[in-house]
């Protein structure tokens, strides 16, 4: 299946049990390749696993890897562009949703580079309650070191003028439909 630019997905996450995490009610595509998606979305329903729901706040533009155990997540603020990872499994799209596996740890980077490292606690219990595989727990934090080094690097996508080129060409593409 190839994703057309402005087509709009629903976004599905999962946990390493199968059981449905969070969905995302519309992300607009903005790019595919090999590596990626890129999807943009402001002001969209999130449904959680319970039912409950919300809405986001702030716009954002997200990196999801095909072949990455990590999603990266460009949100746009007042005082600048910050960034939420989640270390998941590498995307997977169909008919249906974009799709993929949240493996509970999360990398938060503030616009001035500095971030923290959360759900340490979550990532231990569900690791022990799903029986995670060492091997997946190897692949994880190897792809952790990855991510830190990008985000060291402030390599592709963190760079906050590429995501704010991102959204406003997802704004364009709103305008024009």
């Amino acid at each position: 299946m190839t994703l057309q630019v402005g087509q709009r997905m629903t976004v599905q996450s999962y946990k390493h049990d199968n059981s449905l995490h969070r969905i995302w009610q519309e992300a607009t595509v903005m790019d595919e390749t090999e590596e990626y998606i890129i999807v943009a979305n402001k002001k969209t329903k999130v449904v959680e696993a319970n039912g409950r729901f919300w809405h986001t706040k702030e716009p954002s533009v997200t990196y999801f890897y095909k072949k990455r155990w990590f999603n990266v997540i460009g949100i746009i603020k007042a005082n600048g562009v910050s960034f939420y990872c989640n270390l998941s499994s590498p995307i997977l799209y169909d008919e249906e949703a974009l799709k993929y596996i949240d493996y509970d740890l999360d990398i938060k980077v503030l616009p001035d580079f500095s971030y923290h490292l959360l759900d340490q606690n979550e990532y231990r219990r569900h690791k022990m309650q799903m029986h995670y595989p060492k091997e997946l727990c190897a692949i994880l934090e190897n792809e952790f070191k990855i991510l830190e080094n990008m985000v060291n690097s402030q390599s592709t996508p963190f760079d906050s003028e590429h995501i704010l080129t991102w959204y406003q060409k997802y704004l364009n593409l709103k305008e024009i439909k």
